[in-house]
């Protein structure tokens, strides 16, 4: 039996041959991440081996590893993808630490050796799929807070008053009038007639004149500075564009999303106040629900576990969450129970006695992710809808 470790990297990976009594059977091979470079990894382990009878081991390390990966799977070769805190955790055992490609790949192999590992395995076509948009999703989300908030940062500046005359300034009829005015100057100078027709046709006739005499009014009298209009109204000006081009991006990317979670026979949308598209995003980061063999592996592998501290007589009771699973299935169940909360169900429940406890809120909703978690397990392992439960 030999195992073959090998350290991933963006351009270069690196590999080891170690045999089954822990002998490195010759010097580490550095190789492009590229076919060639497969090819030449074979030809280097049919070299020193001259057996079939190998066990691959490689770092879970960014989508680095999904190609060597693949390459590997498709010619029917035993693959293990490895946590690299595992790994890590034997350079202990070693005298000297030494830190470089060359001894990582070793490290893999004896993992592989000891036995004493998680595997990490790649998500069939149509998860990996989900799982490409949802993390798409989750940054074009990000690129558009920022784009908010850069818009916000300039209107504090130039229309200081323009927060207060809508509920919800991203609404359709303050976009409307920002992006043909972009300055309060503008505003003030345009007719109460035109900026009536602009509210009523952006708010399916909400908006009466009144509040086309109160913006009016905010513009002719702002607080805001008078200096540098010009740069101001052009910044203003590409950032509504992106901002409007990027909400038609994501409203077409929902759509995909959901079109492929359908394909599932899959019921997380039927817990209250989770949306089709959380649902989705869950079901994503998960994969396959036969992966974990309870709820506490799936709560640990999200990383919302708490650590235990404890030695000797000693046991702490302020433990934090371990975060060391998932960050994007656990960013995910987050944003999911910050929305069950707010909602009459047991999940609200559950929130409101941990408040009543003296928890903070983050805390409060921290405990409510982990009963989502096994809400979650419970309906993909079940395969059956949503039934409420009284969480104790």
């Amino acid at each position: 039996m030999y195992y073959i470790g090998i350290d991933i990297g963006k351009n270069h990976h690196e590999a080891s041959i170690v045999d089954q009594f822990g002998n490195q059977v010759c010097r580490s091979l550095r190789f492009p991440s590229t076919h060639k470079g497969a090819v030449k990894l074979l030809d280097y382990i049919q070299t020193n081996t001259k057996s079939n009878n190998l066990v691959f081991g490689l770092e879970a390390t960014g989508h680095y590893w999904y190609t060597i990966y693949s390459f590997l799977k498709e010619r029917k070769y035993t693959i293990y993808v490895i946590n690299p805190i595992q790994s890590d955790c034997f350079r202990n055992f070693y005298i000297r630490q030494v830190k470089n490609d060359s001894k990582d790949s070793f490290l893999i192999a004896e993992v592989l050796r000891f036995g004493r590992f998680t595997t990490t395995d790649l998500a069939d076509e149509d998860i990996l799929s989900l799982r490409q948009l949802c993390r798409y999703r989750e940054a074009m989300m990000s690129a558009r807070t920022e784009i908010k908030l850069r818009i916000h940062t300039i209107l504090e500046q130039i229309f200081p008053e323009y927060e207060h005359l809508f509920c919800e300034i991203w609404g359709s009829s303050s976009m409307a009038l920002l992006s043909k005015y972009l300055l309060p100057e503008n505003i003030a100078n345009a007719s109460l007639d035109e900026l009536h027709a602009i509210l009523l046709k952006n708010s399916h006739n909400r908006f009466s004149l009144n509040k086309a005499i109160e913006i009016k009014d905010a513009a002719m009298n702002t607080f805001g500075i008078k200096i540098a209009q010009e740069a101001f109204a052009f910044q203003l000006k590409m950032l509504l564009e992106r901002l409007k081009l990027l909400n038609e991006q994501l409203k077409e990317l929902d759509e995909m999303i959901i079109s492929l979670y359908n394909q599932f026979d899959c019921y997380l949308h039927t817990i209250p106040s989770i949306t089709p598209i959380s649902a989705a995003c869950i079901l994503a980061e998960i994969g396959d629900i036969r992966r974990f063999k309870s709820s506490s592996s799936l709560v640990a592998y999200a990383g919302i576990d708490p650590t235990v501290r404890q030695s000797g007589e000693y046991c702490s009771t302020h433990n934090r969450m371990s975060k060391r699973g998932s960050s994007h299935l656990r960013h995910t169940l987050f944003l999911a129970a910050s929305c069950c909360v707010f909602h009459s169900s047991p999940f609200n429940e559950y929130y409101l006695k941990k408040r009543s406890q003296g928890k903070h809120h983050l805390v409060a909703v921290g405990a409510v992710s982990r009963k989502l978690t096994t809400v979650v397990y419970a309906i993909l392992k079940s395969g059956k809808p949503y039934e409420p439960v009284k969480f104790v």
